[in-house]
């Protein structure tokens, strides 16, 4: 009988390849052609309906009744051209993934006939079921009413399938009483405080800014892994990564995946990828072999950071849709193969205001440096005193697997510069600021001139989770498969309070007489130094950091649960009341939400490495040692001395311990298992899973592992590692 593994490895040899053609040559031709965007709008839309949305996007004020029934007529019109039959709104439950929940235009009419009908009602709000949905004990299950509300900010899309097309709206998810159930919701909270507070500082400099945006771009790393291979692993298809399974002979060793050609049916996923993309107005711009073998990454161009968001979790949804039609599958596991580079979600930061200008640029004049050293040492010391609640709002299962590995930035939340900022820095904290005035542009002389050639020189350093690359911050520390909006809101809370802050001290020294560019060089040497230990220069990944670190008085925290405590400390929950971000009740709902979701991954993971071990792993080697005993009952019988058999005697030994330590180690797993759901406590029930459970995962899949070497390729049950990573 073949096995499901040899079944797999011939679907996988008689694939092939898929031919895409794409609407237009012309990239330009078929963008966005799917979204309801300002230039459809106004198509559509009366001029005061057109004025209501960009007033709502803009200033963020409420759309009328009549303004919003004009708008959702208009939607159904373009949507109804477009193909579509459904709408649903769309939205980030705390699940990680995207919801939807699909309603006809269609409606019958009282003389028994049938009309489309998409109202302003429909549009503005719905009511999905909010108690099934990750919710921290904010609904009971017999309080099942929620409320998502439509978000103008981010255009309406069609989603097109073979089955037929549906009108997408973005929205917000809520609770009956308010809480906020999703990732948008509270995002959007920060990124209006940001854009307040950004402002006013702003003032200082330019009274023509009036408003700033948070920009994003968000590289993705993935990889591709052949349909068949995967059904044929279930812990692939029940954890997303693989529990066991030998390293191949060859790996990433020789580096020559990374940017090399990308293989032909890669590709034509990729074409087709990037054309639904682009006609969903992501704005895909780079493609690539990554690191290890199998793992690519796509990248866009820069968004607004709720679109980039959008874009980034539609774009998750779309590539698995598309993997499937080329008999692929998207791994998005931040670990789905021990021994190779894990993937990260780099998420590219910057601020950017309505005249132009990129706030964390460096300028050629010295108002301008002064400006762009405001918001850059701001956000230094942001991350310098929120170093761990950035750290947790990364924290998931999947990246501890990832986090200090070879390829990814350490637990230790550090900031990487460049040499040629780090000095600069340095001398301003050693200097003396010289309050003479240069009559030629009426600045202080105190202001020091930054290189041009900066921009060019500013080396990245992979070590670092959080590195200034010439013009923005990437924050690489983020997991391939999370939702961007949790790190983003608070990485632009933390930089909102902060700037908060800033303007209240050298508005306090400004009203003690001292002038505007004195008193803002001066709070910023300040800051210099008080976040001087978050800098780093060196190799994040070194051992030597870690030392150093803990002198500095850095956190490491390794793994989620105790990662989470400071979701709840008294010091972010004071950062999250006083910007009015979340309630006392939604950041304790999310630090539930977060560590019961890590608890049942590692349950899911622990129960399906025990019914593997015992249903596939050892039954095949149990198979094999008896062909092995066969022989050497054979070898016995016709006289061949004992000599000449030692080595299938070593081999049904060195089988026989490995299946006993298997045996023994699952059984342990699950008691220690059974012990630790008796514990009521979420935080105590996660730590639990982590230190009494988790630990007999690498002791079973070494056992296994070895079998994987000794068991004859024939009899074993699972495709490998260099099946999973090499065939194309």
């Amino acid at each position: 009988m073949t096995s499901i593994r040899f079944k797999a490895l011939d679907t996988v040899q008689k694939r092939e390849n898929i031919v895409v053609k794409t609407p237009s040559n012309r990239i330009s031709d078929f963008y966005a052609a799917n979204v309801f965007d300002k230039a459809k709008m106004k198509q559509y839309l009366s001029k005061d309906a057109f004025i209501a949305v960009e007033e709502s996007i803009n200033n963020g004020k409420t759309i009328d009744r009549s303004a919003s029934d004009q708008i959702a007529s208009a939607m159904k019109t373009w949507a109804i051209e477009k193909g579509a039959t459904h709408y649903t709104h769309w939205f980030q439950p705390l699940t990680g993934t995207t919801a939807e929940k699909h309603d006809s235009f269609f409606e019958p009419s009282s003389d028994g006939r049938a009309l489309e009908k998409f109202s302003g009602d429909a549009l503005v709000q719905q009511e999905p079921d909010a108690s099934s949905f990750p919710n921290g004990g904010i609904r009971n299950t017999f309080e099942a009413r929620g409320y998502t509300a439509w978000d103008p900010s981010s255009p309406a899309f069609i989603m097109e399938n073979g089955s037929g097309s549906t009108l997408c709206i973005p929205t917000v998810f809520v609770s009956y009483t308010g809480e906020a159930l999703d990732y948008k919701a509270p995002l959007l909270k920060a990124l209006h405080t940001l854009d307040k507070a950004s402002v006013e500082v702003c003032q200082y400099f330019d009274k023509n800014i009036t408003k700033v945006n948070a920009s994003l771009g968000i590289e993705q790393e993935y990889f591709l892994v052949d349909l068949a291979l995967y059904n044929a692993r279930p812990d692939l298809m029940l954890t997303g990564r693989t529990l066991f399974g030998h390293m191949s002979a060859k790996g990433q060793q020789l580096e020559d995946h990374y940017f090399g050609s990308i293989p032909d049916r890669v590709l034509a996923f990729m074409v087709e990828l990037e054309t639904e993309a682009i006609k969903l107005g992501i704005p895909l711009k780079t493609r690539h072999n990554e690191v290890a073998p199998s793992q690519f990454e796509c990248a866009p161009i820069y968004e607004e950071i709720n679109l980039a968001i959008d874009h980034n979790q539609l774009l998750m949804d779309l590539m698995d849709k598309v993997a499937r039609r080329h008999g692929f599958k998207v791994l998005l596991h931040e670990k789905p193969y021990a021994g190779v580079n894990g993937s990260g979600k780099h998420n590219n930061w910057s601020l950017i205001t309505d005249t132009g200008k990129n706030l964390l640029a460096p300028g050629k004049t010295p108002k301008n440096n002064l400006m762009f050293l405001t918001f850059f040492v701001n956000t230094i010391k942001a991350v310098s005193e929120h170093a761990d609640l950035l750290r947790a709002s990364i924290a998931s299962i999947n990246n501890d697997h990832r986090l200090g590995a070879n390829e990814a930035p350490p637990a230790i939340i550090s900031i990487f510069l460049g040499s040629q900022l780090d000095e600069v820095l340095n001398e301003i904290e050693t200097s003396k600021i010289n309050k003479k005035m240069d009559t030629s542009n009426a600045m202080w002389l105190g202001i020091p001139k930054i290189p041009q050639i900066l921009l060019d020189n500013t080396d990245r350093n992979r070590t670092s989770p959080f590195a200034f690359t010439g013009n923005k911050f990437e924050f690489r520390a983020v997991g391939s498969s999370a939702n961007s909006s949790a790190p983003m809101t608070v990485l632009n809370t933390i930089m909102a309070d902060q700037l908060i802050a800033f303007k209240k001290e050298v508005d306090g020294l400004i009203n003690k007489g001292e002038k505007k560019d004195v008193a803002i060089l001066t709070v910023i040497k300040k800051y210099i130094k008080d976040s001087k230990a978050i800098r780093f220069e060196g190799n994040g990944y070194s051992l030597e950091w870690e030392k150093e670190a803990a002198k500095r008085g850095l956190s490491n925290i390794k793994t989620t649960p105790k990662s989470l405590d400071a979701y709840v400390s008294k010091k972010t929950t004071d950062l999250f009341l006083r910007n009015q971000i979340f309630n006392e009740v939604e950041i304790h709902a999310r630090h539930e939400i977060m560590l019961e979701n890590y608890m049942k991954k590692l349950q899911i993971e622990s129960r399906t490495i025990g019914e593997l071990a015992m249903s596939n792993i050892i039954p095949a080697a149990v198979q094999y040692m008896n062909i092995l005993l066969e022989n050497v009952k054979g070898l016995k019988e016709i006289g061949i001395p004992k000599t000449q058999y030692e080595a299938q005697m070593d081999l049904i030994k060195s089988i026989s311990e490995h299946m006993s330590i298997i045996k023994k180690s699952v059984d342990q797993m699950t008691e220690e298992r059974k012990k630790a759901n008796t514990i009521a406590d979420s935080r105590k029930l996660a730590i639990g899973y982590d230190e009494k459970v988790k630990p007999f995962f690498e002791t079973i899949r070494y056992s296994v592992d070895k079998l994987e070497l000794i068991v004859g390729d024939q009899y074993w049950p699972l495709p490998k590692f260099r099946e999973l990573l090499f065939l194309k």
